[in-house]
């Protein structure tokens, strides 16, 4: 895949920039609220500011992240050229942020208003990022995994939006769903028909590239988008029909799908050629380990009735998955996306006349092994909100307020060294110019 990357076919480098700072903004944000609700937070996955701290996070951080990436990935790994990237950049950026704003206001007010413009805001710039992306990939050959794998996210996200959309517009009041029943299935197209399969297609090229390993087995590469989407229309199906067993057996091997995903990701970086982990590596590993974990955890909670009763385990399961394995891995790959994008605007600045610096020394490694340091406190204060409220939900939002706004202040340096040095590159190129 690396022969296949062109890099001169990447978007400007505000279109994706913007999504990558406002991502932290949103975590901020959902530090904030913990510590605005305090322990109350905690006492149950459907208290208001639980659903508005899940969404903060989905929509406001992961979701941010990942069409920031996406933006940058479609024409540098697929050759797909979005058209007027910028625009579609822009447009969707102020949707999305707008509608994560309003979303998380409607969690906390459940005024019917705030859910139909979240709802129409969000649906409304995912629809034009997936009409722009579906168009740029429209004739691209589907034979390499990451291309397959990219254009099954995209569909993963579409029916994921749908049916958040949907649980909108019921909730402001507009008509009568089955609420429980209808979040699980958005929950699961939401974590794993989107985000997992979109994780999985980025590792693809990512993990070898930036991590030194072997590519991923043929038989996974080729396979696991389309197969993760087929079990979660079957189990969809299947709960939606009311197929206790049927859907138990689906559910149980989408969980197993992920693990295994999570399981090849750490092989793989056993048998990375580097002579010892960056902060990007930890990252993908405190992930994949959570991964395996949360999945460990709901297999356990559908095995073991006592354990299903406790109102601890949902929650458990979230900040393993939300801010464990999803946070984790978006903040290890922007570390290396960010740097990546600085190094190639400037190295085509340059035009081959003068150097860009190297991508190492973007970002200092010591700012980011400390905010990898504050981000792990975050999280295991997190795992102590859930089972003592009381003591942690406070350290917990400090923490993850201080983890985050480190996040950004790295990313804002790296945005000051590529304007630094794009001044001064372009000072070179026309001192070059005038001497000729």
């Amino acid at each position: 895949m690396q022969a296949l990357l062109s890099f001169e076919q990447a978007p400007p480098f505000t279109a994706p920039l913007r999504f990558f700072l406002t991502a932290p903004l949103f975590a901020m944000l959902a530090a904030l609220l913990v510590l605005w609700s305090g322990p109350e937070l905690f006492a149950s996955r459907w208290t208001p500011a639980a659903l508005a701290l899940t969404h903060l996070i989905t929509v406001g951080f992961m979701l941010q992240v990942m069409l920031g990436a996406m933006l940058q990935i479609l024409p540098v790994a697929a050759g797909a050229n979005v058209p007027r990237p910028l625009l579609v950049a822009t447009l969707v950026h102020i949707a999305i942020a707008l509608g994560a704003l309003l979303l998380a206001a409607a969690f906390l007010s459940y005024q019917p208003l705030a859910f139909r413009l979240a709802a129409a805001l969000v649906g409304s710039g995912v629809v034009f990022f997936v009409a722009a992306a579906g168009y740029s990939l429209y004739g691209v050959s589907s034979t390499d995994p990451t291309i397959r794998g990219l254009k099954a996210a995209l569909i993963g996200l579409s029916v994921t939006v749908c049916l958040g959309v949907l649980l909108a517009t019921a909730l402001a009041g507009a008509f009568e769903v089955p609420l429980l029943q209808l979040t699980s299935i958005h929950l699961g197209w939401g974590f794993v028909g989107w985000s997992v399969v979109l994780l999985a297609a980025v590792a693809s090229v990512v993990v070898p590239m930036f991590q030194m390993t072997p590519p991923y087995p043929q038989w996974f590469a080729g396979r696991f988008s389309w197969v993760v989407l087929a079990l979660l229309s079957l189990w969809s199906v299947a709960d939606t029909a009311a197929w206790q067993r049927v859907e138990a057996l689906l559910a149980g091997a989408t969980v197993l799908s992920i693990a295994v995903f999570a399981t090849l990701t750490l092989q793989l970086q056993r048998r990375s050629k580097r002579a010892r982990f960056d902060a990007t590596q930890r990252y993908w590993c405190v992930a994949m380990l959570s991964a395996l974990a949360a999945c460990s955890l709901w297999l356990a909670a559908r095995s073991f009735p006592a354990l299903a009763e406790r109102q601890e385990w949902p929650l458990l399961c979230g900040v393993l998955a939300l801010f464990g394995s999803f946070m984790s891995v978006m903040t290890g790959m922007l570390y290396k996306i960010v740097p990546f994008l600085v190094w190639s605007h400037l190295q085509n600045l340059g035009r081959g006349r003068v150097l860009a610096p190297n991508m190492n020394k973007v970002i200092a490694g010591k700012q980011i092994d400390g905010q990898m340091y504050a981000h792990l406190l975050a999280l295991l204060l997190l795992f102590g909100a859930v089972l003592r409220p009381t003591w942690f939900a406070y350290p917990a939002g400090l923490a993850l307020l201080a983890a985050n706004g480190w996040l950004l202040h790295n990313i804002v340096c790296a945005v000051r060294f590529y304007r630094g040095h794009r001044l001064k590159i372009e000072a070179q190129t026309t001192h070059a110019a005038i001497g000729r």
